[in-house]
């Protein structure tokens, strides 16, 4: 999977509030939650890339081997 990229992002604390809660309703992070409603504005509007990755696998990440 490609290398996921990191941002900054600024809500107002009740929009974050309310984001938390329905991530939490649907078993996801709060982070998982505003990925899956970007990407999901994205194809609804015709505007996600082809060349998109897929979303991230839910639950923990895989363990690496120690080198």
């Amino acid at each position: 999977m490609a290398e996921r990229k990191s941002f900054l992002l600024r809500l107002d604390p009740a929009v974050h509030d309310a984001l938390a809660k329905w991530a939490a309703d649907d078993l996801r992070s709060t982070n998982a939650q505003i990925e899956f409603l970007l990407r999901k504005v994205l194809i609804e509007g015709g505007r996600l890339p082809r060349d998109a990755g897929k979303p991230a696998r839910r639950g923990r990440p895989p363990k690496k081997d120690p080198e």
